[in-house]
């Protein structure tokens, strides 16, 4: 996978139907904050992202408080947000939906 930034609109267009993300006003990260039922739905997610990051050598920035998850993407050796980040932000809203 590339890790080319996307323009701003690129960027944006990659949002769309990406439930919950955001484009930062900079354009040079996506966020989003996930909220669930409990700390140990909480951590499970973030486990199981964990390894999917490690296998795209690929991280997220991000906090956990309790029940909620704060995630910023964004590709640090490119500047911005590449695909990398849009195809981990595809695979964090599928683990949090399912």
């Amino acid at each position: 996978m590339t890790r080319e930034t996307l323009g701003r609109e690129a960027a944006e267009a990659a949002l769309t139907g990406l439930e919950g993300w955001t484009l930062a006003q900079d354009g040079a990260s996506i966020g989003r904050t996930f909220t669930f039922v409990n700390f140990s739905e909480a951590f499970a997610f973030m486990t199981r992202v964990a390894l999917a990051a490690e296998k795209m050598d690929h991280h997220p920035d991000w906090s956990n408080v309790y029940k909620t998850v704060n995630v910023t993407l964004n590709t640090h050796d490119a500047g911005g947000v590449t695909a990398l980040d849009i195809d981990l932000a595809k695979k964090m809203n599928r683990y949090f939906g399912g």
